[in-house]
């Protein structure tokens, strides 16, 4: 269809598509499931890419009521993790029509100010991290459609939940060192007051108390290489207590910091001491030996989370369940010493 310089109107999709322009609108504005069928939907698709139709976003949004935009709340913005989750979430979120806004809470320093004069005039829905929860308060987010993500089902503001099986990974973590022989553990744990890092403290200790001869000590380190490192090196230093030969860390960053410090101590990986971290970052396999880890897909996580927001949205019930994750051996881990 030639239309020279006009752009492409909705009727003209219609006629093109062979359907009504109600059809139309509710193929490309994603409210057709249930009420046209795929082939047409394609149908619709395929002739809105042919004639370059593009709707006009701004008055449909204007007439609606909506903004078609999202905010995804992460604790920080200078880690590989949540680079991961906000490119899954963008990823659908560009499917839908929708754009984001990412919002970091400043570790240290308390929310960041609201970004808005009003979120609720701003955006359609929140998608937050747990370990950025307070910040939803200083914008007001919890007032939205909210899907919090890494957090307790059964107190998150009332909102839907996406999380990834960090229980189950932390099991597959200690399944592992318990079949290589290992009895005496250290927990590095993040110092941070977080359903996920209390998911990681509890399904530890649960797991080792099923296994008569076990015992575990827990030091907490802000998840720095620099804390790390200095709260290892005092844990393994400490006078009168057992040697743990399997140190299980809450994260990858804070196992980097153990490196050092076991190193420093002049002691070997695996040799004399196991280690094992959390989320297969980069670091992982940057350190020698490459470190034994639980595989989280950041990405995976961000594109379910979206997911879940964009039914909620839609009046619907998010998919449930959590996200499996993968152990991943590699040489940090071994038999204890002294072990036949």
């Amino acid at each position: 269809m030639a239309r020279g310089s006009t752009r492409p109107t909705s009727r003209d999709v219609a006629q093109a598509a062979g359907v009504s322009q109600a059809a139309v609108s509710l193929v490309l504005g994603d409210k057709w499931r249930g009420r046209v069928s795929e082939t047409t939907a394609e149908r619709v698709r395929e002739a809105a890419r042919d004639l370059g139709y593009r709707p006009n976003l701004a008055a449909r949004n204007l007439r609606l009521g909506h903004t078609r935009t999202v905010l995804l709340v992460v604790p920080v913005l200078t880690t590989e993790f949540f680079a991961g989750v906000y490119t899954g979430a963008a990823r659908i979120a560009a499917q839908h029509g929708f754009g984001v806004v990412l919002y970091p809470s400043p570790e240290g320093i308390g929310p960041a100010r609201d970004p808005f004069h009003s979120a609720q005039a701003a955006l359609d829905g929140v998608l937050a991290s747990s370990m950025a929860a307070d910040a939803l308060t200083a914008i007001r987010g919890d007032q939205l459609p909210l899907v919090m993500l890494d957090s307790d089902p059964q107190g998150s503001l009332g909102a839907a939940t996406v999380n990834l099986d960090i229980a189950d990974g932390v099991r597959q973590i200690t399944d592992h060192l318990l079949a290589l022989g290992h009895r005496h553990f250290l927990h590095l744990a993040a110092d941070i007051p977080s359903w996920t890092f209390a998911v990681r403290a509890r399904e530890l200790a649960t797991r080792l108390a099923t296994v008569p001869g076990t015992h575990v000590r827990t030091v907490h380190a802000p998840i720095t290489i620099e804390g790390a490192q200095q709260a290892t090196t005092a844990a393994l230093s400490a006078p009168g207590l057992p040697h743990p030969t399997a140190l299980v860390c809450d994260d990858d960053k804070l196992a980097t910091g153990a490196y050092k410090a076991i190193r420093r101590l002049g002691l070997r990986i695996p040799d004399d001491l196991s280690v094992t971290g959390l989320d297969d970052l980069a670091l992982a396999t940057a350190i020698d030996p490459e470190l034994t880890t639980v595989r989280l897909d950041a990405e995976l996580f961000g594109e379910r989370g979206m997911q879940a927001l964009l039914a909620v949205l839609d009046g619907r019930t998010p998919t449930q369940g959590d996200i499996p994750v993968q152990l991943v051996v590699r040489g940090s881990t071994a038999p204890p010493p002294n072990r036949p």
